[in-house]
């Protein structure tokens, strides 16, 4: 029998939000779980455990939905008690001027093709946010110590990915090669944006790449920190199937 491989990383997405339940472009607003969201996340902790893996190593974004998502789950586990370490990298997505507007609004007001376009390609950005918008990053406190032009008034998923690779390769890659299980809680989108980058999913790939809410998606991975098995395995794979199956279909 093979041994398992040594570097164990696990992907996780938020709970539900309010942002989810309303079915709103959230981005980088602060939307808090639901009672909902709050289950599953327990639920993902428990999945956790099950597989036999205690997380050495945390990551999230700096959002409240990733980091109570991370808490509640890691509280179900056997885990040692470990720093969150948090980062702005690890945002969902800014969509720009769409954020806080539901879905059925932006379709209604851009048309299906659009909408569908903002949503799952690889290079198209949504309006930008005006700077000026109280809403616009650059009044948050927590990203202050930010210089401007690392401050998004909207982003593609391209440029998730170019904000996002810095801190695999710095933080999360660094603990996985000492050894850490390491569980990284964060976006649909700025998760997509690290499954491409280990996966080398085109363009074309990543548009029907869905990662479901509150499902951990273990990725084994060798010495050079590639997967052994391209798109790793969810930790209860049959839900996260359908949302595969009904996305593509």
């Amino acid at each position: 029998m093979s041994a398992r491989p040594s570097h164990t990383l696990v992907l996780l997405r938020h709970g539900e939000s309010l942002a989810n339940a309303d079915d709103r472009f959230g981005g980088w607003l602060d939307f808090p779980l639901t009672n909902r969201g709050r289950d599953q996340a327990a639920a993902a902790g428990n999945l956790i455990k099950a597989a036999g893996l205690a997380p050495t190593a945390v990551h999230t974004s700096l959002l409240a939905r990733a980091v109570d998502t991370a808490k509640i789950a890691m509280a179900e586990t056997d885990s040692p008690a470990v720093e969150h370490r948090r980062s702005w990298r690890l945002n969902e997505r800014h969509y720009g001027a769409l954020q806080g507007r539901t879905r059925a609004e932006v379709r209604a007001e851009f048309g299906a093709e659009l909408y569908r376009d903002w949503r799952r390609s690889y290079h198209l950005a949504p309006p930008a946010m005006d700077p000026d918008d109280p809403a616009h990053p650059r009044h948050d406190a927590r990203y202050a110590a930010l210089p401007p032009r690392e401050l998004p008034s909207t982003e593609s998923l391209a440029a998730v990915r170019r904000r996002l690779v810095p801190y695999w390769q710095d933080a999360i890659a660094g603990d996985l090669s000492a050894g850490h299980v390491t569980l990284v809680v964060a976006h649909g989108n700025s998760l997509r944006a690290l499954c491409t980058h280990l996966d080398g999913l085109t363009p074309d790939r990543v548009r029907t790449l869905e990662i479901p809410i509150g499902m951990p998606l273990l990725y084994d991975l060798d010495e050079s920190l590639c997967p052994v098995r391209p798109g790793g395995v969810y930790l209860d794979a049959t839900p996260a199937n359908a949302v595969r199956a009904a996305l593509v279909g």
